[in-house]
């Protein structure tokens, strides 16, 4: 199983050494395709606030400040959900 690795320099305070969980890598393939919040919680069968609690770890790890860099960020590498 390959982790979606963080960006060489993280920001401080953030967890960049921890990888994505499954769950997590499911969202940002997910957030790649330019689903809402709301619609990733349908398709995953989640709430919104969990999608979004999910986010936050999301772009701690990834060391990224919104959707948009996260989505270029799964653009650009190997990316797998499983």
């Amino acid at each position: 199983m390959e982790y979606f690795e963080a960006r060489q320099t993280p920001k401080p305070g953030t967890r960049a050494n921890e990888p994505l969980t499954s769950r997590e890598r499911q969202i940002v393939l997910v957030v790649s395709e330019g689903l809402s919040n709301k619609q990733i919680a349908r398709r995953l069968r989640l709430t919104e606030g969990t999608v979004k609690v999910h986010l936050h770890n999301i772009y701690q790890k990834l060391g990224v400040s919104n959707r948009t860099s996260l989505a270029i960020l799964a653009h650009t590498k190997s990316f797998d959900a499983a």
